[in-house]
């Protein structure tokens, strides 16, 4: 492990990006003036930030813009439909105030379908508080939304949560105490996970994480049984675990976690193989599974950044060489950019098949693709004669009731529906879930 860092000699120190300071960045400076518009215009509007090390290390600029990585954290004037680009470009010529311009952009946001899967729907109460920094859609899974970890090292541009990061507090799911969180716990015996989301948690330096996680480490909590971290920053900022001052301390909380008993899943977010090949991301990995974590892998199909068949065996090949567990391939949610990002399900699913066709079997823990949707993780498991109709064939992997989970069900085909609300129910059924009775655990 020490012979791999002496091999990384750019120690490096974090230092952001935004709309602000972008065009300080070397390479941005010889981009041609179409590229530094889309990144005005749509940076006003979707949450852009990038870092030294996407920039220095995972971009190739000699491909941009078509580079994966520069499509996954720079805006790009397809990521909003043509109407609200040009207001939101007329907005900027026009050189309205500062606070005109951020109505235009909240205006435009509000048709982005800021909140979706029903995200609302899913926070929870203690009596009669709302706990706007827990949602609880799943029985067995919490999830839990630190405030000091509502940011990330890099904003990926298709985020399905980017209302996080664009100043309306409204949207923002957030809780800076645990308290609430400890007691909704012991009065549902049957959470056994929690996830801390964002945002990204591991923004957060490690005195604050442990803040967060040690109560639920104590023994009143035995039904807390794994602790989830979803992160992308292994693949943005792996010095997080190397280099920075609270790396050692961030890895002792982590052996800590796993020293007590509870097994602690590092949900890494990789999108592209090129996020996998630095000598700072291997050696972080290795430091992290040194704690016995688990490190899962996940991400959405996305069109211009993984939409190959190619693309996704050899990622998976290459997150099981390093010892990570590929877990789920998503398909883009029905907010933002979807229109950009987003693939027919019939796409998706054929690519997810011949992918799986050339991975090795220790690849094929992968599950997808799925959609995170307002009933639950769906499925597209293909297409399907039923009868001389051809169907498309879905199943819950997570439901919001339960009895749902692993059930098949049917939609007439449609080559061009990208999520569930575009399906219709096969064989002349009135909805999908007609048998099975909503019910909340």
């Amino acid at each position: 492990m020490e012979q791999m860092l002496d091999n990384i000699t750019n120690s490096m120190k974090y230092k952001s990006y935004a709309l602000h300071n972008y065009k300080a960045i070397p390479q941005v400076q010889a981009l041609p003036e179409e590229l530094l518009e889309a990144i005005e215009v749509v940076g006003h509007v979707l949450p852009f930030k990038t870092n030294n090390y996407v920039v220095d290390e995972l971009i190739n600029w000699n491909q941009v813009p078509n580079d994966p990585i520069f499509t996954l954290t720079f805006p790009r004037k397809e990521m909003l439909q043509p109407h609200h680009y040009k207001r939101m470009k007329a907005a900027l010529d026009a050189g309205l105030s500062k606070d005109e311009i951020k109505a235009v952009a909240n205006e435009i946001r509000m048709e982005l379908n800021p909140h979706p899967a029903g995200q609302d729907k899913n926070v929870p109460m203690l009596g009669d508080v709302k706990l706007s920094g827990v949602q609880h859609k799943y029985r067995e899974t919490v999830l839990f939304f630190p405030s000091q970890g509502q940011t990330c090292h890099a904003y990926c541009s298709f985020c399905f949560r980017w209302p996080q990061f664009v100043g309306m507090d409204e949207m923002k799911f957030a809780m800076k105490e645990t308290d609430q969180l400890v007691q909704y716990l012991k009065e549902h015996r049957e959470v056994t996970d929690v996830l801390f989301t964002g945002g990204d948690p591991m923004v957060m330096k490690s005195k604050l994480l442990r803040a967060y996680i040690e109560p639920l480490l104590s023994d009143e909590l035995w039904n807390v049984q794994t602790i989830r971290i979803g992160s992308k920053s292994l693949a943005y900022w792996p010095y997080k675990y190397i280099t920075d001052d609270d790396a050692e301390d961030t890895l002792a909380l982590f052996t800590e976690i796993t020293r007590k008993g509870k097994n602690l899943a590092f949900m890494a977010h990789f999108n592209h193989p090129a996020e996998l090949d630095t000598p700072a991301v291997k050696e972080a990995i290795i430091r992290i599974r040194y704690t016995r974590a688990q490190i899962r892998t996940q991400s959405p199909i996305l069109r211009a950044i993984n939409d190959k068949p190619e693309i996704w065996t050899e990622m998976w090949r290459k997150q099981v060489n390093l010892n990570l567990i590929p877990y789920y391939m998503f398909a883009v949610r029905d907010t933002g950019a979807q229109h950009f990002f987003g693939l027919p399900l019939v796409e998706a699913q054929e690519i997810w098949r011949q992918a799986w066709q050339h991975a090795s079997g220790v690849c094929r823990t992968v599950r997808g693709p799925s959609m995170s949707c307002t009933p639950g993780k769906v499925q597209m498991l293909g297409t399907a004669s039923i009868n001389g109709q051809k169907v498309m064939v879905l199943r819950f992997l997570q439901g919001r009731n339960p009895d749902w989970v692993g059930r098949p069900f049917f939609a007439e085909y449609n080559e061009k529906a990208i999520w569930i609300d575009e399906l219709k129910p096969a064989f002349g059924e009135s909805k999908f879930f007609l048998k099975m009775n909503y019910r909340k655990y």
